[in-house]
C-alpha cells in the first residue's frame, strides 16, 4: 500500500456521524514511521464516539476497569491481547488485583491515530458482553 493510499483511507471524508459502532467496525491498518498523529481537534473528534470513561491525556487514550476479582481483570486482560493480536495494534496494559489499565497509542506516529479509537471502541464491545 503506498502512502497516498493510506492518507486517503485515514483522511476518507466520512458520510455518516462517527460512532461506536462505526468505529468498532472498522480495522486498524499499518501507519509507517513518519506519518503525522492526529490532531488535537481531529482526536476530539473521534474522542466524542468511545465511552466516556477514556481519557485522552496527548499522545495517549487511557481507561481504568474495576473488578471483584483478579481472574476478571485477567479474563478482559487476555480478549484484548488476542484482539490486539488480530488487529496488529497493540496497548499498554496493566493487571493488578481488581484492575486492568489499558493505554493506546500508535508508537510509528509518536501519537494518537485513528487505531487507537478503533481498539477503544472495540475493546468497549467487548468489555460490554
Amino acid at each position: 500500500m503506498r502512502l497516498d493510499d493510506i492518507l486517503w483511507v485515514v483522511n476518507e471524508p466520512q458520510a455518516e456521524p462517527i460512532t461506536s459502532e462505526s468505529l468498532a467496525r472498522e480495522r486498524c491498518v499499518e501507519l509507517p514511521a513518519g506519518m503525522p498523529p492526529l490532531t488535537t481537534e481531529d482526536a476530539a473528534l473521534l474522542a466524542r464516539a468511545i465511552a466516556r470513561e477514556w481519557q485522552v491525556n496527548g499522545a495517549e487514550i487511557r481507561r481504568e476497569f474495576t473488578f471483584k476479582t483478579f481472574n476478571a481483570a485477567f479474563g478482559l486482560a487476555t480478549r484484548i491481547a488476542l484482539l490486539a493480536e488480530a488487529q496488529n495494534h497493540h496497548p499498554g496494559l496493566e493487571v493488578t488485583w481488581g484492575r486492568l489499565v489499558v493505554r493506546l497509542t500508535t508508537h510509528s506516529v509518536g501519537g494518537l491515530s485513528r487505531n487507537d479509537f478503533i481498539m477503544a471502541a472495540r475493546i468497549d464491545r467487548i468489555a460490554n458482553r
